[in-house]
């Protein structure tokens, strides 16, 4: 069966999306979950696929053979871990005993749900994470066949387009977040990125908390920030990218990117957990700009290691959405996140999906110049956007030197130092290690 996409499918509704004659079947998605059960793990994976596609928990008219052979979800592999006495989560319709934890990989057919994203994640997340069959269920990866990706616009910059928008080559994109996060008057936000576009700042953008406040109206924050953007770039010849945070209604969202563009802007920050995918993909596929992508909420999906979604799923859907840059944390986070897991999430938006495109990763939460030697030991990439907010904004010789001092300390972990013969050949990073260095 030779799988046929007209202009239907790529509106997204799966009507337009079918197989015909008798030729190969339709491509299939493939997920990945890490589950715990007091059943035997291929049994728990059969509900689960049961569940998620033709099935319920009893059989019903209709559900022919013919149907469960074109679109019933399908076991692809159980591989058992280990057992364990007590269950990751409460359950109380299981009797006690013990608890298996297995890995676990389910496909289905694309015919399912064609290209809705809302309708994919609906049929890889939706209910399972609710089946009693389950002490524990967490997505941890989704394969996607090529000719499914190739229908994604995806991401219109992402690390190329991100580097030529800022000039920057060969070294991570130096950025910061406006602090303190919300409060500050259009001007006052205006005059801190011309101090620290005039220290050579790569990127600045709104926190998470700021869209459009009493005392910050969106279109006179573009208006101000983006006249010293502007100057600063006719007088130097370095356009700073700022993300100014669109996040909102559909419609508002499209209007704030309008105001960036006319204004001269490059980027807009949206909360994609927030916003959701549709909207987001809606924004990066009709805005000429870089889309900063917030994983802001991100822990409530995700903290829980029986439970949530891992980060290489979920940066798999945003990309298909298009978004451009995507948080990871970073080494040494001053939240939960552990430095192997940030490492994780730094080489999965570095591998190339089946378009060939990667997502800039954003390192950030707690940085300063510090964490840049074990950053670069542990990744070897400077394809980043390492962000500080306090990290810069809080050095004791000002924003201009905090800058400086970050540029400097990735500069001596690409050279080969190491941080205490840095401290020695830069005085600025000297300063914030005095600062921020204890421990």
């Amino acid at each position: 069966m030779a799988i046929l996409y007209n202009d239907a499918a790529m509106a997204d509704g799966p009507g337009g999306l079918h197989t015909e004659g008798q030729g190969e079947p339709a491509p299939r998605v493939t997920a990945t979950y890490l589950i715990e059960t007091p059943l035997a793990p291929e049994k728990a994976a059969e509900v689960l696929a049961g569940e998620q596609s033709s099935g319920t928990f009893v059989a019903v008219p209709g559900e022919t053979a013919e149907l469960k052979a074109r679109f019933a979800a399908r076991v692809e592999g159980v591989e058992t871990l280990d057992w364990f006495e007590q269950p990751s989560l409460p359950s109380e319709k299981l009797a006690p005993g013990k608890y298996q934890q297995a890995l676990v990989r389910v496909s289905w057919s694309v015919e399912n749900f064609g290209f809705n994203l809302p309708v994919l994640v609906s049929t890889l997340q939706g209910n399972l994470y609710e089946l009693r069959q389950f002490t524990g269920l967490k997505l941890m990866d989704i394969d996607f066949p090529a000719a499914y990706v190739a229908h994604f616009k995806g991401s219109k910059f992402g690390i190329e387009g991100s580097r030529a928008l800022t000039g920057v080559y060969n070294r991570p994109l130096i950025g910061t977040i406006i602090k303190p996060s919300i409060g500050l008057t259009p001007e006052q936000t205006a005059e801190m990125v011309q101090t620290m576009g005039e220290a050579g700042i790569d990127f600045v953008k709104d926190d998470e908390l700021l869209s459009s406040s009493a005392n910050s109206p969106f279109e006179k924050r573009v208006e101000e920030v983006m006249n010293r953007i502007n100057r600063l770039a006719d007088k130097t010849g370095k356009k700073i990218m700022y993300a100014f945070n669109v996040s909102g209604e559909t419609d508002e969202m499209l209007y704030r990117c309008e105001t960036i563009v006319k204004a001269g802007g490059t980027c807009a920050m949206i909360s994609l957990n927030s916003v959701g995918l549709s909207a987001t993909r809606k924004v990066c596929e009709t805005a000429p700009l870089a889309i900063h992508g917030h994983r802001n909420g991100w822990g409530m999906m995700t903290r829980h290691p029986l439970l949530g979604i891992d980060f290489p799923a979920y940066q798999k859907l945003w990309r298909l959405a298009g978004v451009d840059q995507i948080h990871v944390n970073g080494i040494a986070n001053k939240f939960w996140e552990s430095d192997d897991s940030v490492v994780r999430s730094i080489e999965a938006c570095l591998r190339p999906m089946a378009n060939g495109r990667t997502v800039l990763p954003v390192v950030s939460s707690g940085q300063w110049g510090g964490q840049a030697f074990e950053t670069w030991r542990r990744t070897a990439t400077v394809d980043l956007l390492y962000m500080a907010g306090g990290g810069i904004m809080a050095h004791p010789m000002g924003a201009s030197a905090g800058v400086t001092a970050l540029q400097q300390a990735w500069k001596a972990a690409v050279d080969g130092m190491q941080l205490n013969e840095a401290v020695k050949e830069y005085p600025e990073f000297a300063k914030s290690v005095e600062k921020f260095g204890k421990g």
